[in-house]
């Protein structure tokens, strides 16, 4: 019995974690120009590939990392994950827009670009390094 209530828990937070990580790439769809799955599978946009990549491992941390803390109720487990990971989801939107302002262009455009960029590495990074500090709140 016990194994079925820890397969049915293991599923409850990769459906969370699923469902996050798809808020995710709508989020990063919505602060770039054109449709992200058009440069992404497409026109095979590294710019973008890379921010998304930076965004879903992101997430990941913040999940994880929600999950090991989370309580011995499933349910409150859960639904802190999901707390922690819209959060997290909401800084790393909020990252996006800060290097924005502080930088020349726009940085949804350089994401659109075919040409590597360098502003979508610091972008990146940023998403990942407010994933991390989400995570360390978190623990």
């Amino acid at each position: 019995m016990y194994l079925l209530y820890e397969a049915g828990a293991c599923l409850a937070y990769g459906v969370v974690g699923t469902a996050l990580m798809a808020l995710g790439y709508f989020i990063v769809d919505l602060l770039t120009p054109g449709k992200l799955h058009e440069l992404i599978w497409t026109h095979r946009n590294r710019n973008a590939t890379l921010l998304v990549a930076a965004n879903t491992l992101g997430v990941a941390v913040v999940v994880a990392t929600a999950i090991l803390a989370s309580p011995d109720d499933l349910l409150w487990g859960l639904l802190g994950t999901l707390v922690y990971g819209v959060v997290g989801l909401l800084l790393m939107g909020l990252s996006f827009l800060v290097v924005d302002l502080l930088t020349p262009g726009k940085l949804g455009a350089v994401v659109a670009e075919s040409e590597p960029h360098p502003a979508v590495w610091v972008n990146a990074s940023a998403h990942f390094a407010v994933a991390v500090t989400v995570a360390a709140a978190i623990s």
